[in-house]
């Protein structure tokens, strides 16, 4: 599923001059520059006649040709510098864009991934940003510069001729007229060519991100056929946004041609009746093929345009999904900072509004200090608790507090820096094992991350890997065993120094050696921090200070385990299963 957002907002020339803004003084330099050279440009037809009228009274032309000689030269260095300031400052704005783009989307709710697709946002920052560079260069110089060339090449015209002006403005109003009709079909190709690409990028993510699921349910042609259509979606639409951009350009071209002959007809008649000169004429000609430059540039501005507008709204709709604030510096526990106390109070949620509720009034205590273990049947609602603790979503409503003040009063850096959390699948980023380790807390020091290795069983693995902690583990850590990423995923957590720390399913892949030197780990954490414990296997949480079961969105019983295994059905029935399953 792919962004959907209802188109709205200020039009796509604010947002770009919203983009350029920082660089506007750069950019106003290459304007300059190009107005420059089509000064040096305009120029030379002038220059011309006076040669030949030189030519026709016997006089001497080097000063003409000396002077015709300087302005080429000069509107070929004042061409080039003015080009690269340009597109030095098109990628300086394509940069701007990809960076408040990628910080926003770091920011993004929860909510608003769950809605996206991965691969569309991030063709947003790719494709559709650099889309920015020609839009600035040609259309909005392009534009500003192309405009102010042509009317200072109409109003030399007319000193030249009025009547030879007269004709030419009339077969470019009849060109005009065509582009007219043939513009919006630009944007809308155009448009549906981004879209395009967004479907691709996301089919492409799903795929590599599932590679293996893949290739062993022997999905590869299906997928391969997906990727296809939409590759060739993105084809077809390109195809037809560049055929109205030919046509508009063909156009642009015709029109000066139908105009030369024009022009050349009309003049040599009144040549022939001596209303103008052999040289006038040779200089309105002149013009005519210099106004051939600034039209083209015009219309490229107008048809890139229609492109940048596309990919502007795109960028758009992205910023328009909804983020948590700007997060402040981290500033993590200090060493011997007291655990975190929580309590939901009758809090209900659902994912959407359109899906069923997933907590149905939970409540429940948990004090500072101890393990908590959430037990019950999957879909109960256990691993929901701990994405509202972290606040990737709020509840619908009920209270959840920490330390006995509402999470929702609590600056999101400053909770978020108290909590250490372990995910079920135990994600690891591409990279090295020690980027990994330090991603919560890069600030902590070498006999730190020695401690926490030995703690969760990680330095023997750090010895037997050829770069020790920089070994790379590639990626999403295919390089690592399952257990060995949730060992990492443990320690990454543990050197937060956390206040509350959640393990959701943080030994599902361990084996039975390790799962208990983590257990006890885990025991010696809950000494003096606050740990949260969500467990399908009931041997690792049957130590834990507390245990609530948790049954299709509530809290039916919370106790020890010796206590629940008289008092609560469901919990003695998840026992006896497991127990006589380890007895098999």
């Amino acid at each position: 599923m792919s962004v959907a957002v209802e188109e709205s907002g200020p039009p796509a020339w604010r947002l770009l001059l919203g983009y350029v803004r920082p660089h506007r003084w750069a950019l106003v330099g290459g304007a300059l520059l190009s107005l420059m050279t089509g000064a040096t440009g305009l120029m030379l037809p002038l220059v011309a006649r006076e040669l030949i009228d030189d030519l026709s009274g016997d006089r001497a032309i080097t000063g003409a040709l000396l002077l015709m000689s300087a302005l080429v030269v000069a509107n070929a260095v004042l061409g080039a510098l003015g080009s690269y300031v340009l597109r030095r400052t098109a990628e300086s704005v394509v940069l701007g864009a990809r960076r408040s783009l990628s910080s926003y989307l770091l920011r993004l709710r929860i909510t608003a991934v769950d809605r996206s697709e991965p691969g569309d946002l991030m063709a947003r920052i790719t494709s559709d940003t650099t889309l920015l560079r020609e839009v600035t260069t040609d259309s909005l110089v392009g534009l500003g510069t192309g405009g102010l060339t042509l009317v200072a090449t109409v109003v030399l015209m007319g000193f030249v001729d009025p009547v030879l002006l007269g004709v030419t403005l009339g077969v470019i109003a009849a060109a005009g007229t065509v582009l007219g009709v043939i513009v919006p079909r630009i944007n809308r190709a155009s448009r549906r060519a981004q879209d395009a690409v967004g479907v691709m990028g996301a089919s492409l993510e799903r795929v590599l991100g599932a590679l293996r699921t893949v290739k062993a349910s022997g999905a590869e042609p299906r997928e391969e056929r997906t990727l296809h259509e939409a590759a060739q979606e993105s084809w077809r639409q390109s195809v037809r946004a560049a055929k109205w951009s030919a046509a508009a350009g063909n156009t642009a071209g015709l029109a000066m041609q139908i105009a030369f002959i024009t022009v050349l007809a009309v003049g040599g008649a009144r040549v022939a009746t001596e209303a103008i000169d052999i040289g006038t004429l040779v200089a309105f000609l002149l013009f005519v093929f210099y106004l051939m430059s600034p039209i083209q540039q015009v219309v490229g501005a107008i048809t890139q345009y229609q492109t940048g507008s596309a990919a502007l709204a795109r960028i758009q709709e992205a910023l328009r999904l909804p983020a948590e604030p700007a997060a402040g510096p981290v500033e993590l526990p200090a060493p011997g900072t007291a655990p975190a106390a929580l309590a939901f109070t009758d809090v209900r949620f659902r994912y959407a509004d359109d899906l069923p509720y997933v907590h149905h009034g939970v409540t429940f205590t948990v004090p500072a200090q101890g393990m908590t273990a959430f037990v019950g049947p999957s879909g109960a609602g256990k691993t929901t608790v701990f994405s509202l603790i972290e606040r990737f979503y709020d509840p619908e409503s009920g209270v959840i507090a920490l330390d006995g003040r509402d999470l929702a009063d609590w600056e999101l850096s400053r909770l978020r820096a108290a909590i250490g959390y372990v995910e079920q699948d135990a994600p690891v980023l591409s990279g090295s094992l020690r980027d990994n380790l330090l991603l919560g807390n890069p600030e902590a020091d070498d006999a730190t991350v020695t401690r926490v290795l030995k703690t969760t069983r990680l330095d023997g693995l750090v010895s037997r890997l050829p770069d020790g902690l920089d070994t790379l583990v590639g990626h999403r850590g295919t390089k690592l065993s399952g257990g060995e990423r949730q060992r990492v995923a443990i320690a990454r957590a543990l050197l937060r120094r956390p206040r509350l720390l959640l393990l959701d399913e943080a030994t599902s892949q361990l084996d039975a050696v390790n799962e208990a030197a983590l257990r006890d780990t885990v025991a010696d954490v809950a000494r003096t921090t606050t740990v949260l414990v969500v467990a399908h296997r009931l041997s690792t949480v049957t130590m834990a200070d507390r245990i609530v079961v948790m049954d299709a969105g509530r809290v039916r019983a919370v106790g020890t385990h010796r206590e629940l295994v008289t008092a609560d059905p469901l919990y003695a029935e998840l026992a006896a299963t497991q127990f006589l399953a380890t007895g098999e």
